[in-house]
């Protein structure tokens, strides 16, 4: 079994989406963040960028992944650009790309790009989301390198801040009700075992959001307006009621880059953010 390449680099049908308010403040608060600029409904959180976005990810995931496979699959990384900050009542219009395959022992690795732009045609947002086939090893590699969020090994010299934020249980209950991402491995433990898993498993996108909550409050001075990129690896399963701590260290030029680690194993490698200065 693998994943087809006949639909790389083939732009998929576009959706249109508005940035809802209410699902903003949902978001923010089933990913534990009290950030007032959330709160007072000013922005959306930098992550909740994935909520309108999502149907064009999962038709580039069906377009290419055998439908069999789906049960297998999980969040590899996530690279988020902000062309501009995510507002409540923004339209976008997003469109869907199958980037790239990349074939490994333990699985395969497709990478979608995701495109949006608001209602007079500027750009947002621009996502390379990988997700990860466990277990798929046949086939061949194809399409381009995706951008780069290598951590540089420098940076641990130059720690940034710290920020420990706990996950309680029920979590995965809440963040799928806000995000629309009701993957069973999230919610029904029966299933998550099925597949290999311990037990239920956080969203792995949750986790970027509390990266992401860190990276706000410790280097932006709270404000998510100044956010230019998030870029993650999700390394290993975070649990719910759970602690994640989210280490950061200047990279250079504006640029940071972190990780994260939850009952003694690190669970977000290669973070990247960059801010505007």
């Amino acid at each position: 079994m693998a994943v087809a390449l006949d639909k790389l680099g083939t732009p998929l049908d576009e959706v249109t989406t508005t940035i809802d308010a209410d699902r903003a403040k949902a978001y923010a608060a089933a990913t534990v963040d009290d950030n007032e600029a959330y709160t007072s409904g000013k922005y959306a959180p930098p992550v909740f960028g994935v909520v309108p976005t999502w149907e064009s990810l999962m038709v580039s995931n069906a377009a290419v992944i055998p439908a069999e496979a789906m049960l297998m699959v999980v969040h590899g990384e996530q690279d988020m650009w902000f062309h501009q900050p995510l507002v409540p009542g923004m339209t976008l219009r997003t469109r869907a790309t199958p980037f790239s395959v990349r074939v490994g022992a333990s699985g395969t690795r497709f990478t979608s790009r995701i495109d949006s732009v608001d209602e007079h045609g500027d750009p947002v947002l621009e996502i390379y989301g990988t997700t990860f086939v466990r277990g798929m090893s046949d086939g061949e590699s194809a399409g381009p390198d995706k951008p780069d969020h290598t951590f540089p090994d420098d940076a641990r010299s130059r720690p940034a801040g710290e920020v420990t934020v706990h996950l309680p249980e029920g979590i995965t209950y809440r963040y799928s009700d806000a995000s629309g991402d009701l993957m069973p491995i999230h919610l029904d433990e029966n299933v998550a075992k099925s597949v290999g898993l311990p037990g239920i498993i956080v969203h792995g996108l949750c986790t970027m959001a509390v990266c992401s909550q860190a990276v706000v409050r410790t280097l932006a001075d709270g404000d998510p307006a100044r956010l230019k990129r998030l870029a993650v690896r999700f390394a290993k399963n975070v649990f719910p009621d759970s602690d994640v701590t989210v280490s950061m260290y200047e990279a250079g030029a504006g640029a940071y880059a972190f990780e994260a680690h939850s009952r003694g194993d690190l669970v977000i490698s290669n973070g990247r953010a960059e801010l505007e200065r």
